[in-house]
Formats: C-alpha cells, structure tokens, sequence
C-alpha cells in the first residue's frame, strides 16, 4: 500500500477522509505517491523527533521528510495532534478543519512547497486555502 496512516493517539480520526486529502493534494500537484507513511502522533512524539532530527527542542505541529526523487513521493510525515488542537483554539477553527489543513501543508511539503521565507510562507498559504475549500465544509 503506498500511503500507510498511523494513529497513535486516542483520538479517533477519519483515515478515509486523510487519505483522500493527501492523495487528491499530490495528484494534482503532478506526484505519484510510491512510499508515504503519515504518522498522527502526540506532542511528546513530535517533539522527541523535532530535537533528535531537526535540533529544535520544542513540539511542532508537523515534520515532513521527503525522500522523494522525481515525481514519485518517498517520504514521511508527523502531525501532533495536541498541536492541531491548540492551533485551533488560537485561531478559533474547528479541530477537523485544523486537521485538514496541517495535512494538507505537509502533503504540499512533500511536493516541494516550502514556508521559510515570507513569499513562500504567502504561496503555501494560499495553496492551503485552495484545497480546504474542497474538504471542508464552513461551520455556520
């Protein structure tokens, strides 16, 4: 199976919905997945992975690593869950469209989107706000 989606938290989570979302994301951004593996996690996972490999020593809510050559993706995320949630109370969304949108970034991560400078940050944005048009449906 070439996108394998682990939870390991307690939090039930549509896998059916995450894979459609990381699929259709890279699809149309021209990729083909051949090995993906997403990890749903907790913040004390995120944040052991964000030290040992990444040197930062603080949770994050996603860690995406490509091993990607060409147009197959290779590669693996992280999403803390914690993270998510606490994301949404700040910016006062709904956990699942938080959801959405961390999995949608690290699938445009993996396509080779990045947010370190300002007009990337603008462009991975804006490429967010695209696809969770299509997964999300605005609360009334």
């Amino acid at each position: 199976m070439p996108l394998q989606i682990y939870n390991t938290t307690r939090r039930e989570l549509a896998e059916s919905v995450l894979t459609e979302v990381v699929t259709t994301v890279l699809q149309e951004e021209g990729f083909l997945i051949e090995s993906l593996v997403a990890v749903y996690c907790g913040n004390k996972m995120i944040h052991r992975i964000n030290r040992e490999f990444l040197g930062h020593d603080y949770p994050t809510d996603t860690i995406t690593f490509s091993y990607s050559k060409g147009s197959e993706i290779d590669g693996e995320f992280y999403i803390s869950l914690d993270a998510v949630e606490e994301n949404a109370l700040r910016y006062k969304v709904g956990f699942d469209e938080e959801l959405m949108r961390v999995t949608i970034h690290s699938a445009l991560h993996l396509a080779g989107y990045q947010d370190g400078k300002d007009e990337e940050r603008v462009q991975m944005q804006e490429k967010e706000a695209l696809y969770l048009k299509r997964f999300v449906t605005p609360s009334t």
